[in-house]
């Protein structure tokens, strides 16, 4: 499914190429000719976080294949959540006169240098799933509606808890319930939108005592989880369960914002006697990324969801976007109005996610050709 749809992508930006040429029939094979040695002669600079999450490997090797398929060559470079490093990878790219840089950040206010020499080299800027804050210099964004998938997170940590039904009505379960929050890195843009969209959506809950955040860190200052690590998280629980739940009271619900930090936060509830499944007491623990390792856990009844961003569907459309770049258009927004840098209002296209729990595998996952069964029986790729 995904050499398809790269494929296809591929099929398209080349007919739109040619397309483009402007020239009359019978000379078809020379504008397309014309047309590739031009394409051929730009190079694209993709610019990855890290390669330590299976999502942003997918996504950089996703966004190469499209574009090489569509005849540009592509300088694709992982940062290793090292913010120097991809500094200095994004200033090289420009150096070497990469014509368009699309970037996917670790820090989204940390490189305003790189963009204004980008700017002043005429090169457009697509911010890539993370926003680039403080700078003018960011031309594009494309991500998914990340205020939702903090919504769908919380109403699947609600749904879980048996307060919601599926389909969003009341259910039967009155609480309290003891819960705790985990938010992403804060230097991370989407983090602050994931835990927005979750706390607009949990807040009359904990108002009215339906929910109980019991260690009473609701803030995310408070909550973060530097740079997104498994490992951070999994301290972080420990500490939990060490300090508010040592008087034998349990945690029966957790909001997680990401696949490696929920594994993470199961991983202290397990050492700590919880589970081993759901029902013989592992809490709600929501997720994000739909990594395979995670996807393994719902099947197994461990962890309770994941929000599927389809990074595919985000890949095609940073090749759109390029693409429009490239031949001198403005590429297509369909929102112009949430995502504010701190300098101005970046022109955005915002795709659509999923909620999956272990219902939802099959169909969404699995019919899609994103994972095959095989892989979310085994839990590896």
């Amino acid at each position: 499914m995904r050499r398809i749809t790269i494929a296809t992508m591929g099929a398209v930006l080349a007919l739109g190429l040619a397309a483009c040429s402007g020239n009359g029939a019978g000379s078809s094979d020379d504008s397309t000719a014309s047309a590739a040695a031009a394409t051929g002669d730009v190079t694209v600079g993709v610019a990855m976080p890290t390669q330590t999450s299976e999502r942003w490997i997918a996504d950089g090797n996703a966004v190469k294949a499209g574009l090489e398929k569509a005849g540009y060559k592509v300088d694709l470079q992982y940062a290793g959540d090292d913010i120097p490093t991809q500094q200095q990878q994004l200033d090289q790219m420009i150096t070497k006169g990469d014509k368009l840089l699309i970037v996917a950040s670790i820090d989204g206010t940390a490189l305003a240098t790189q963009l204004q020499s980008a700017a002043s080299a005429k090169i457009p800027v697509i911010a890539y799933d993370r926003l680039i804050n403080d700078t003018p210099n960011v031309d594009f964004y494309v991500t998914f509606d990340n205020y939702k998938v903090g919504v769908q997170q919380a109403t699947s940590l609600l749904t879980g808890l048996g307060i919601l039904k599926a389909d969003g009505s009341k259910g039967d379960a009155a609480g309290p319930f003891n819960i705790e929050l985990f938010a992403g890195s804060l230097d991370d843009n989407n983090a602050h939108f994931f835990f927005k969209g979750a706390m607009d959506t949990l807040q009359k809950y904990i108002d009215d005592g339906t929910l109980v955040v019991k260690s009473g860190q609701t803030t995310i200052e408070k909550v973060a989880t530097l740079r997104w690590l498994q490992e951070t998280a999994q301290k972080r629980m420990e500490d939990l369960l060490t300090s508010t739940y040592s008087d034998g009271s349990k945690v029966q619900g957790v909001l997680s914002p990401y696949d490696g930090l929920s594994r993470g936060i199961i991983t202290a509830l397990q050492n700590a006697g919880y589970g081993p499944t759901i029902a013989g007491g592992m809490p709600i623990v929501t997720g994000q990324d739909a990594e395979i390792a995670s996807v393994k856990l719902i099947n197994d009844d461990v962890q309770f969801s994941t929000v599927f961003k389809d990074t595919r569907k985000l890949a095609d459309q940073a090749i759109i976007s390029a693409q429009a770049f490239l031949e001198g258009k403005t590429p297509e927004a369909n929102d112009t109005k949430s995502y504010d840098n701190g300098v101005k209002v970046v022109p955005s296209f915002l795709l659509n996610s999923d909620v999956v729990a272990k219902d939802g595998i099959q169909s969404l996952l699995i019919d899609s050709g994103y994972w095959t069964k095989e892989q979310v029986a085994s839990g590896q790729k």
